[in-house]
């Protein structure tokens, strides 16, 4: 399995699966299709499904320009606002995409917002905007006992399961998790690789659930009122 960060915007990435390198990819959260084309171009491979996360346009927008040049299956969440989904999910449901060979199972994410899914595949998990590394989506949707519950579901998976996010705020969001645990020798350790990787213009992605877990204060919360209490001092930091 290849699976390849294609950056997006500031700092998005549109992640693109393939089982070999000459095989037409799936991709993640389309939120622009131009930078999906021309990477497909420079590949020599076409497009064989598409994944969909979450309603935000920065993960939507590139989705119906896809599918003027690719007809090709789109599963996603139930939600009328997202405009080309064919294969509507729900938790708990199993489904091979289009292209692989590998079955992905549903997690109900809600949180950042309410529609939002991830994606689980024997070790590889795309979660969208609900986990980052070392932080976690904001909660324009959702309740705290909502994103609470649903980091918990992301923190139970396999430790070796690897974390593909779709944003690179591991920088500040490492500067965050510092103030919150400022004894944390991980964190500090995690601050310095990826101020190496982002010197070399790499990606901090992807993340592993062990390393979240000693890394991401928000996953590290006791229950849902201090995950509360992080998030608003997050938002305001």
């Amino acid at each position: 399995m290849i699976i390849t960060p294609i950056p997006a915007f500031d700092d998005n990435y549109i992640w693109a699966i393939q089982p070999t390198a000459n095989d037409d990819a799936v991709i993640v959260d389309p939120g622009d299709e131009k930078p999906v084309l021309a990477w497909l171009a420079a590949q020599g491979i076409g497009l064989a499904s598409i994944l969909i996360t979450h309603h935000h346009w920065d993960h939507t927008d590139g989705l119906l320009p896809l599918l003027e040049h690719y007809a090709v299956p789109v599963y996603g969440p139930d939600n009328p606002k997202i405009k080309g989904i064919e294969h509507p999910l729900k938790h708990g449901d199993r489904f091979t995409p289009a292209g692989l060979e590998c079955e992905f199972e549903v997690l109900e994410t809600p949180g950042h917002t309410l529609d939002h899914l991830s994606f689980y595949s024997s070790g590889l998990l795309f979660c969208g905007d609900t986990l980052f590394s070392a932080g976690c989506g904001r909660m324009f949707e959702g309740t705290a006992p909502q994103f609470f519950s649903s980091l918990r579901k992301l923190a139970e998976l396999p430790p070796a399961t690897r974390v593909y996010c779709t944003h690179e705020y591991t920088t500040a969001n490492l500067r965050f998790a510092r103030a919150a645990e400022p004894n944390n020798q991980a964190i500090q350790s995690a601050e310095s690789e990826v101020h190496q990787w982002r010197e070399k213009q790499q990606p901090s992605l992807p993340s592993t659930i062990e390393r979240e877990l000693a890394i991401n204060p928000f996953l590290r919360a006791k229950d849902a009122a201090e995950f509360a209490k992080l998030r608003q001092w997050k938002d305001n930091f």
